[in-house]
């Protein structure tokens, strides 16, 4: 089977969670039987092979006429059309597959900008009237969705992978540290710096901790995403922005703990790319964090500073708590692979395809 991905996120300033989400994908499905064939409007990204570019119009200006006019048709040969986020092309008459990775616009709308969920809502609309089949990451995703009238049948999930290069020597390691001038020990962030990150509770959380381990790093490894600028002037604390893979993969291994103290996530990748390099794991309770964890890190109350707070220190003061957590997150990441998500993708291309015969 051939299908068309859509890879418009590639082309965003900040592709962040669902930018790794379509290069994981892509090199995938393959391996699952199918034939993908990227497409946006712009150059071809980096490191994508099969590629249309759709030219002009690009960005916003596109993504408006598909939601409001259901115009210009995605003219690129394939058996089924994949829109991999709510940016919906107009499929014509190929059948039409749509991933919805989160419904923070509708549950929690102030941690997106005004335009943000005007253009989510409208693509979330054009999923429930023309998706063939819908894709979701997690069964909470599935729920959210039965709740907002989509047929549960339609709807697959498909869990997001985690991909773990094997372990560089140390030395290497070290290297990247000092390169990215980042001392022992450090809690770490890996996300965009917006809102809905609560990356304000974790600054809070970690001043509160140097006052009885002063030389406490927070690491925070991601752009600065929209909303009010933080103070990332505070002492121990290192805004590095955009890494690398071979950075970021040594900063899981370095750090003391991952701390994601999130409002609400889609999937939460972090998470298991920080199991499965043996970095332990403290994040809320909040939306689907719980059923990616899998008990395998500790979950505190969102917006709750003083139980953060305390959850990192107990893993930073308790060496033998720390290693069941380093155990536990090993044997919950070992269960995602981006070769089972993309076999679960083809399985839904086909109940798409199986629908328009």
């Amino acid at each position: 089977m051939r299908v068309a991905v859509h890879v418009g996120q590639l082309l965003q300033p900040v592709p962040g969670g669902i930018g790794r989400y379509v290069r994981a994908l892509l090199a995938a499905l393959p391996g699952a039987g199918v034939d993908p064939v990227a497409f946006a409007a712009g150059a071809r990204p980096h490191g994508v092979d099969a590629y249309v570019d759709l030219g002009r119009p690009g960005g916003s200006l596109r993504y408006e006429a598909w939601h409001r006019l259901r115009r210009p048709v995605v003219r690129v040969p394939a058996d089924v059309v994949h829109a991999t986020s709510l940016a919906v092309p107009p499929p014509g008459r190929r059948p039409l597959v749509v991933t919805v990775h989160d419904l923070v616009f509708l549950r929690q709308p102030e941690h997106l900008t005004p335009r943000g969920v005007s253009f989510h809502r409208q693509g979330l609309a054009v999923a429930r009237r023309e998706a063939a089949a819908v894709v979701v990451p997690t069964a909470f995703g599935r729920q959210e969705l039965a709740e907002e009238g989509f047929d549960p049948e339609r709807v697959h999930v498909a869990h997001h992978g985690v991909e773990t290069p094997a372990a560089p020597d140390a030395g290497v390691t070290a290297a990247q540290l000092r390169r990215l001038k980042v001392d022992l020990p450090f809690v770490l962030f890996v996300g965009t710096l917006e809102p809905r990150k609560g990356v304000s509770d974790l600054l809070d959380a970690h001043a509160a901790l140097r006052a009885t381990v002063p030389d406490l790093g927070l690491v925070l490894a991601g752009p600065v995403g929209w909303g009010p600028p933080l103070d990332l002037s505070a002492p121990g604390v290192v805004p590095l922005g955009s890494v690398d893979d071979a950075q970021l993969d040594a900063l899981y291994r370095a750090a003391v703990v991952l701390a994601l103290p999130s409002r609400y996530e889609g999937f939460g990748l972090p998470v298991l790319e920080a199991m499965s390099r043996g970095c332990p794991v403290v994040t809320t309770d909040a939306a689907c964090l719980p059923e990616v964890a899998g008990g395998a890190a500790e979950l505190v109350p969102v917006g709750d500073v003083d139980a953060l707070a305390a959850a990192l220190e107990r893993i930073l003061s308790d060496a033998d708590h720390r290693e069941r957590m380093v155990a536990a997150g090993h044997q919950r990441a070992a269960g995602f692979s981006w070769d089972a998500s993309a076999r679960a993708h083809a399985t839904a291309y086909a109940a798409a395809a199986s629908r328009r015969e």
